[in-house]
């Protein structure tokens, strides 16, 4: 039985992930591991129960221990950490991009990787991150993909109990591997980043910082724009270990829309309207078990 869970960096996923265990009646002690004022707010809203800056010493007791960083900062913690957790702890991750964090646990704990590491990542961002912006009901109705190790089972042990506290807190499991994962994230959360800060930076450009043009816009303009706002120092990491796919989706959507501009004036701009009509999300796709 889970008693105690770690998490470290209690901003908006690890917050969230906090204060979502206690609404959905998570029992046992939530330990935080952030900057000394980010732990104080953490503490008050009871996203967790006590907290250090120190990520080993956050570590000891806990049968889970979750790091809700930016990427770069998932990789130094797993060097970290890895060597010092004890066999039955089991460390998992919320980042964005999975292979290279993958690999790099599969190097840290070696052949003890498949106990004791599994990679995740909660499809549930926001463009204002903190722990101000936590949110208990975060992860409802959210994808919660899984990327597990060659052969790893996620049926037993401790591993299988964290998900079944996932589901516990609203999110739907999906599993995938790591590289597919990264193919398909740089398609559906990686891009549209990258169009929304591009949209976002030519307006700036051609009206400026202060022009009335969310307003005018309307909805489209607003949603679209959105994202922009999200931080830099997130999507760095994003951009640097899963470069390769996110390029070559940029490239394939670059001549896309090279095509579509040189064809304003004839009836394959109706081919591409059709084309883009085609597509239908599976809001109903039943999740994995």
């Amino acid at each position: 039985m889970i008693r105690q869970i770690t998490i470290v960096g209690t901003g908006l996923i690890g917050g969230s992930l906090g204060l979502a265990l206690r609404k959905n009646k998570f029992k046992g002690k939530i330990v935080g591991c952030d900057k000394p004022e980010v732990l104080r707010r953490a503490k008050r809203l009871k996203a967790i129960d006590e907290g250090t800056s120190d990520p080993i010493k956050a570590a000891i007791g806990s049968n889970v221990v979750v790091l809700a960083t930016p990427v770069s900062g998932i990789l130094e913690l797993v060097t970290k950490l890895g060597p010092s957790l004890p066999a039955n702890t089991l460390l998992t991750d919320v980042g964005s991009t999975k292979s290279t964090i993958v690999a790099h646990a599969q190097q840290v704990f070696g052949a003890r990787a498949s106990k004791n590491f599994l990679a995740g990542h909660p499809m549930a961002g926001k463009e204002n991150s903190g722990i101000k912006s936590a949110d208990p009901n975060l992860f409802q109705g959210a994808v919660w993909f899984i990327t597990p190790s060659t052969g790893q089972n996620i049926k037993t042990g401790v591993a299988k109990e964290y998900i079944s506290w996932l589901k516990k807190i609203g999110a739907r499991i999906e599993l995938l591997d790591a590289t597919e994962h990264d193919q398909l994230c740089a398609w559906i959360s990686h891009v549209p980043q990258m169009i929304s800060t591009a949209l976002a930076a030519s307006l700036v450009d051609e009206y400026g910082q202060n022009a009335p043009l969310l307003e005018s816009g309307g909805r489209a303009l607003r949603e679209m724009t959105r994202i922009a706002a999200s931080p830099y120092s997130m999507w760095r990491d994003i951009a640097l270990t899963n470069k390769a796919s996110i390029a070559n989706a940029l490239l394939k959507l670059e001549q896309r829309l090279a095509h579509i501009r040189e064809n304003l004036d004839t009836r394959e701009l109706e081919t591409e309207f059709d084309r883009g009509h085609q597509l239908r999300p599976k809001h109903s796709r039943k999740p994995t078990s």
